[in-house]
């Protein structure tokens, strides 16, 4: 795969990477640590050389995963990416001490000295506005338990206030062919302050892979069933805020404009890589065989300014007005 330069220091990393959500489980039936590890041994072996988790991930599941992967394989050319602020610390837990024992509750589960990044997981806006949060994660920093630190971000509006912190390594987004808003402002910001990109959710949580329909159920505690509304975290980390029946629609059109001879999800892969400053896209996989589809966008070529074009038209007529949550 393609090397991109991962913000400031010396760190490049292949352009496709892995989301760890689904190590944790709660996405398949028969989602268990086998399939987790053979997950991640289709992802090394495709490439894959960035792999993104979360403490709350199955409640440390995910990390747990991972780690059990590193001390058996032990590959050295991995950058493993973590976040914390959700899991017992969302909304009001936000102190020097709280983010200290999570990071190195992450430290135990992925067995490693250090965290090579970790980043702040959709905290309050507020809480980034006030600061302390990044002044105790140079702290960290400084202490050697984290090697770089960054964010995740819901809305171009907290991702432009963490650009302003001195230190910052990366922002983690959303962004899609239904999400295209960061495109406008916060993305060349991010390259002019040499600010990686991480782009979560290119999938648009399966919509943009063409398999979803409007008649598709999902299990009960996946959150494309129990979060369509917000219910339990932002909206737009599900469906991009377009809801499954609005999303469809909207994926209908999409997928009349894909290339002969281009998958859907390539194609809305290839779309987030024709932008020079995103780093590194981390889609999930609810299998190892999904890992191999998601690296193929890398060899393929940019879309055609055409295709762009009809691409950025169904985001102004079928999605923008209807995206719902922080954007």
């Amino acid at each position: 795969m393609h090397l991109r330069q991962f913000g400031k220091d010396d760190l490049r990393v292949p352009e496709i990477g892995l989301g760890c959500w689904q190590l944790g489980g709660g996405w398949r039936d028969d989602w268990d640590d086998a399939v987790a590890r053979q997950t991640l041994e289709q992802a090394y072996a495709a490439g894959v050389r960035f792999i993104d988790t979360a403490d709350v991930y199955g409640d440390g599941a995910s990390e747990r995963s991972i780690g059990a992967y590193l001390a058996e394989r032990r590959p050295r050319d991995l950058t493993i990416a973590t976040k914390l602020g959700r899991a017992g610390i969302y909304p009001d837990g936000y102190t020097r001490g709280a983010l200290r024992d999570a990071t190195l509750r992450s430290i135990e589960r992925l067995g490693v000295e250090r965290l090579d990044l970790t980043q702040l997981h959709c905290v309050p806006t507020e809480v980034l506005r006030q600061g302390r949060v990044f002044e105790w994660l140079r702290e960290l920093q400084q202490e050697g338990l984290i090697q770089r630190w960054g964010a995740s971000v819901e809305s171009s509006e907290e991702g432009m206030i963490c650009l302003e912190q001195d230190g910052l390594a990366s922002l983690q987004v959303i962004f899609n062919i239904f999400r295209q808003k960061p495109a406008e402002e916060l993305l060349p910001r991010a390259a002019a302050r040499g600010v990686a990109i991480i782009v979560r959710l290119p999938l648009a949580s399966g919509l943009l892979g063409g398999k979803i329909t409007r008649a598709t159920t999902f299990r009960a505690d996946d959150h494309r069933n129990f979060n369509q509304d917000g219910q339990q975290f932002n909206v737009g980390e599900t469906f991009a805020g377009l809801g499954q029946q609005r999303g469809v629609e909207a994926a209908e059109r999409v997928a009349a404009l894909v290339p002969p001879g281009m998958t859907m999800a390539q194609m809305a892969l290839r779309w987030i890589l024709d932008h020079p400053a995103v780093t590194v896209v981390i889609p999930g996989a609810s299998s190892p065989a999904q890992v191999q589809g998601n690296v193929s966008a890398s060899s393929l070529a940019p879309l055609p300014d055409a295709l762009h074009a009809a691409l950025a038209q169904v985001y102004r007529d079928n999605v923008r007005e209807h995206i719902r949550g922080p954007y």
